[in-house]
C-alpha cells in the first residue's frame, strides 16, 4: 500500500509523491470536498493542480466522483486507467460522501492491497484516510451538502491508517487556531493522532 497524505497541497517535497507512482503516470484529481463551493471556483482550482502535476511528469485529470453515484462498476473500470489519486482538500464529509455514493471506498482499498494505484491527498483527502471523523467536526461542517448527495453523515473513515491526521497544525492557515479543538478531543477520547505542519507529509510504502 502506497500512500501520501500531506497537511497542505503537495508540501515542501513534491517529488515524495511522484516518486511513489510506477510506470503509470496518469493521476486521477478528485475534488468532491469542495462541491459546495462556488462553482467558478472550481475551472482554476484544476487547473493550477494540473500544472503542478505536469511540473512532476505527471499527466492530471479531473475524476468527479459524483459521475458514478449509484454506477460502481464504471468507477472500477475507470480506476484501472490511473497510477494515483490525488484526493484535494475542502470538507471532508462532503468528501466521504462522495466515497460512499460512488463505491470509491470499497474499491479504492482493494486497488491499493496490489500496489496498482498510489493515493495522494491533502487536508481533506489525508483525514478521510484515517478510521474515524469524529473530531473534525469541530472544523468541518458535517451537515455540508450539495446536489445528489445524501445527507446523511459518515463517520468513518476509510481506515488507510491506524491513527487520525491532524493538518495545519501550528501554520499560516486559517484553520490553525480551529485544529487545537481537534487535537484536544483526540485526547479526551483516546485517539491516536499524528499532527502536521503544512509543507509535511506522510509517505508511507508498505
Amino acid at each position: 500500500m502506497k500512500l501520501y497524505l500531506s497537511s497542505y497541497y503537495f508540501g515542501n517535497h513534491p517529488e515524495d509523491f511522484s516518486n511513489l507512482i510506477g510506470e503509470n503516470k496518469n493521476v486521477a484529481i478528485i475534488m468532491n470536498a469542495t462541491d459546495a463551493r462556488p462553482i467558478d471556483m472550481h475551472a482554476a482550482y484544476l487547473e493550477r493542480e494540473v500544472a503542478k502535476m505536469a511540473n512532476l511528469g505527471l499527466k492530471a485529470d479531473e475524476l468527479d466522483l459524483k459521475d458514478y453515484f449509484n454506477n460502481n462498476d464504471s468507477l472500477k473500470t475507470k480506476l484501472k486507467e490511473y497510477g494515483a489519486v490525488w484526493v484535494m482538500g475542502g470538507n471532508v464529509f462532503l468528501l466521504r460522501r462522495a466515497m460512499k455514493q460512488s463505491g470509491f471506498d470499497k474499491l479504492i482499498i482493494d486497488i491499493l492491497k496490489d500496489d496498482s494505484i498510489v493515493y495522494g491527498g491533502f487536508s481533506a483527502g489525508g483525514c478521510v484516510t484515517g478510521e474515524t471523523l469524529h473530531g473534525i467536526e469541530l472544523v468541518d461542517n458535517p451537515n455540508d451538502i450539495a446536489d445528489k448527495y445524501d445527507s446523511k453523515i459518515i463517520w468513518d473513515g476509510l481506515g488507510l491508517i491506524d491513527f487520525s491526521i491532524v493538518p495545519h497544525y501550528k501554520s499560516d492557515h486559517k484553520e490553525s487556531a480551529e485544529v487545537e479543538k481537534v487535537i484536544d478531543y483526540y485526547k479526551a477520547h483516546n485517539i491516536p493522532y499524528k499532527t502536521l505542519s503544512d509543507g509535511d507529509a506522510i509517505v508511507i510504502s508498505e
